[in-house]
């Protein structure tokens, strides 16, 4: 007789599976850059639709013929600078020796309290200081989301020294990044996103388990026996069973910008993009799927994982969904 493989239902790779406590992704792994700038951005995902292009790719059998891209697109407004973060390195780990506050923009009272007077003087805080980080915010008052408070997210200084970088943050205080002086056309990123909800599910969507035949027993969609994981006093969380699904946050690697277009005319949007708008800032056409839900914050970094980047085919034409 054949050997008997009844793999276990769902994946181990995250866990707890449980859902995320905020609407915005963080950065757990910081990239760094010689140049100096920070090294990572935010749009709101607009949603997905395809290009029509020439291949570019000289080992690619249709290499010069028209192809169609699946894109998604996000809408990136400007961001600017709220706070400044100083790290110190210990032996086996980083410690965050003072935050200042760079900014006393109005938007910002929504999400903390801002002081009277903003002083920030880099000669008398790069002593001891090993790594500068920022906290950028977004300005959805510049897009049609219908959104008032800041998204804020920590990001990392690039720059060969902390003079370099310290003096960056000087430069910029009150100014707007854009989103092309970090990445440019062809650029590969890192998207951390929060997946979109799902509800209270049962464990055959949840779990992938297997529906049992209409007379083995009563139910047909639950795991059936718990076998010997209910004998610990309890049933034992490998067992699937229903519960909320996924709303977590997931880091999607070396995704590509395909173009960013700065003249929307260039985009057929019809009567508008569905559940969307129309947007008013610079919209990037990514390779492929990103998570999340539409109006969702796309958290865009250098990506961590380097590998040659991958031909940009000529676009011709853009195609909303």
């Amino acid at each position: 007789m054949p050997n008997t493989r009844n793999p276990r239902s769902g994946s181990l790779q995250f866990w707890p599976r449980k859902r995320s406590k905020r609407k915005s992704a963080r950065i757990r792994t910081f990239a760094d850059s010689k140049d100096a700038k920070i090294t990572g951005f935010a749009g709101y995902k607009i949603g997905m639709g395809h290009v029509q292009a020439i291949e570019t790719n000289k080992y690619s059998h249709k290499k010069g013929q028209e192809i169609t891209v699946p894109v998604t697109l996000v809408e990136c407004p400007p961001l600017k600078l709220a706070m400044v973060r100083l790290y110190k390195k210990n032996r086996t780990s980083i410690l965050l020796k003072k935050e200042i506050v760079i900014s006393t923009d109005k938007i910002l009272a929504k999400r903390f309290t801002l002081p009277k007077k903003v002083t920030f003087d880099p000669e008398k805080v790069k002593e001891g200081v090993d790594e500068v980080r920022v906290i950028a915010y977004t300005i959805p008052s510049k897009t049609t989301i219908g959104k008032k408070s800041p998204d804020l997210f920590e990001v990392n200084v690039g720059g060969s020294t902390v003079d370099e970088k310290l003096n960056f943050v000087k430069e910029n205080m009150d100014k707007e990044i854009v989103f092309s002086s970090v990445f440019a056309e062809g650029d590969l990123f890192d998207a951390k996103v929060i997946t979109k909800g799902k509800g209270f599910q049962g464990p055959v969507k949840r779990f992938g388990i297997h529906i049992r035949e209409s007379k083995s027993e009563k139910s047909i969609r639950n795991p059936g026996s718990l076998g010997p994981w209910k004998g610990q006093g309890g049933i034992m969380w490998r067992v699937p069973h229903a519960g909320k699904m996924v709303y977590h946050q997931r880091t999607e690697y070396n995704k590509q910008v395909l173009k960013i277009v700065e003249d929307l005319k260039e985009i057929n949007y019809e009567s508008g993009v569905h559940k969307y708008g129309l947007p008013k800032n610079p919209v990037i056409l990514v390779k492929g799927s990103l998570g999340g839900s539409k109006k969702r914050l796309v958290i865009m970094q250098e990506s961590i994982r380097s590998r040659k980047k991958p031909d940009v085919p000529t676009i011709e034409e853009i195609i909303v969904r």
